[in-house]
């Protein structure tokens, strides 16, 4: 007993060493302006930028494949935020700074041809062929993929609806003083 009990441990022992050695051996270097980067994205890993999520949006952004402004949930704040970050100028005339979308369906003219369905990258469209469609609010990403597809135009994109689980307080205007003279 005293002998399987040693051996394990001893076991553990060098393969615990051996791990370890391993892991400083072969550690592959990353960017630490990519997880800064990725660290002030949205996080909803919607692709509308392009790019399979955030953390592939802000590889490119980083490496100078993409501009700041390749984030649209992110918006002007964003791009500002990113090009402060990297100490560059950005052009923020074509980033519109709408806030966050989801999805909509307007029952009454949905055929249920389920073309919003197989484009939906998070499933947030629940619904069968030939009937109707709903999209679920706490899955819809807002990447707008859907509204494209859809052949009667009765998906659209909506302003998400302001709810207690979602409601967020209002940041604080700066005062602005007038200096009387």
């Amino acid at each position: 007993m005293i002998a399987a009990i040693l051996s394990v441990t001893l076991l553990g022992i060098a393969l615990g060493f051996a791990l370890g050695f391993a892991a400083r051996k072969f550690a592959v270097e990353t960017d630490a302006r990519v997880a800064e980067i990725g660290a002030m994205m949205p996080g909803t890993n919607c692709g509308q930028c392009g790019y399979p999520g955030c953390p592939g949006a802000a590889a490119a952004i980083a490496a100078g494949e993409a501009t700041v402004t390749v984030c649209p949930p992110g918006g002007k704040a964003l791009a500002t935020a990113l090009a402060a970050k990297l100490g560059i100028a950005a052009d923020l005339s074509g980033v519109s700074d709408e806030g966050p979308k989801i999805a909509t369906i307007a029952e009454e003219i949905c055929i249920g041809c389920c073309r919003c369905i197989k484009e939906c990258p998070t499933d947030a469209i629940v619904g069968a062929a030939k009937q109707i469609h709903a999209v679920m609010r706490e899955a819809c990403t807002g990447c707008g993929n859907c509204v494209d597809r859809c052949p009667t135009e009765a998906v659209k994109m909506e302003p998400v609806p302001v709810t207690l689980q979602h409601w967020v307080w209002p940041k604080p205007q700066a005062k602005v003083e007038q200096a009387w003279a």
